[in-house]
């Protein structure tokens, strides 16, 4: 057990499914209260908490689309009348939405990827900001990516410049926030095995694992670990502005 998360409140977007589920669960089993965010899988939410529930934790559900700077307000608002105030803020809603090349992208996919990838993390991020300060000790993580570090693969230009967005976005605001004792940080997982990735052809998954050193895709679970870390003051109370990568040595940097 991760002592010092016993008791502290977290607000988790994007944890239907995937990472942002895993992380959910693995906050409540440290004794987090934990707030399950979901949009269009509100049901998918809804049995996240259920599980934590069941196991015997902490956790409420809040639903809406983090694209949306009022639904942002909202959704922050509902988590801390839930939790009864917020420690820990885990910015990880986020999609690549579909595909497209340089040559082909238009402002519609641009304004949908910056909306989920970008703007959710400002809008969820300053609406949380007075209950972080109010904690003493808040934490921020984002989850970035490894397309964000190295400018990902054909068709997701447009992703990887959001998650890099996000990672320059974390840098600033661990400067910014310094002085509240907020420390922010992010994960940047390599390639998954979740949802996000459903539509990925098989052979390109062999591709792939056959260039990371571990020889494998890595799992939701996998990521956990970084995201308590960076969540406790006690193992991580001396780091804010960093990211911290998931993937298998895909990148090394």
């Amino acid at each position: 057990m991760i002592e010092d998360l016993r008791g502290r409140r977290a607000l988790v977007t994007g944890s239907s499914t995937g990472i942002g589920a895993a992380v959910a669960r693995g906050l409540a089993r440290q004794g987090a209260a934990v707030v399950v965010h979901g949009n269009k899988n509100a049901d998918a939410a809804r049995e996240v908490a259920d599980a934590i529930v069941a196991e015997g934790g902490k956790a409420a559900v809040a639903l809406g689309d983090v694209g949306d700077s009022a639904v942002c307000a909202r959704i922050v608002d509902e988590a801390v009348a839930a939790l009864g105030g917020l420690d820990i803020l885990i910015n990880n809603a986020g999609s690549l939405i579909q595909r497209v090349t340089n040559a082909a992208f238009d402002d519609e996919l641009f304004d949908r990827v910056y909306d989920l990838n970008v703007r959710s993390v400002l809008a969820v991020t300053k609406a949380a900001y007075p209950h972080l300060r109010a904690s003493g000790a808040g934490s921020i993580i984002n989850t970035g990516s490894v397309a964000g570090r190295m400018g990902g693969y054909s068709g997701s230009t447009v992703y990887a410049s959001a998650k890099a967005a996000v990672h320059s976005i974390t840098r600033n605001a661990a400067r910014e926030f310094a002085p509240d004792n907020i420390r922010v940080n992010t994960v940047a997982p390599g390639f998954i095995v979740t949802p996000f990735h459903a539509a990925t052809p098989q052979a390109t998954r062999e591709l792939i694992a056959s260039q990371i050193p571990l020889g494998r895709l890595g799992t939701a679970e996998e990521c956990v670990g970084a995201y308590l870390f960076l969540a406790s003051n006690a193992m991580s109370g001396y780091i804010t502005g960093q990211i911290i990568d998931v993937n298998g040595g895909q990148l090394m940097s």
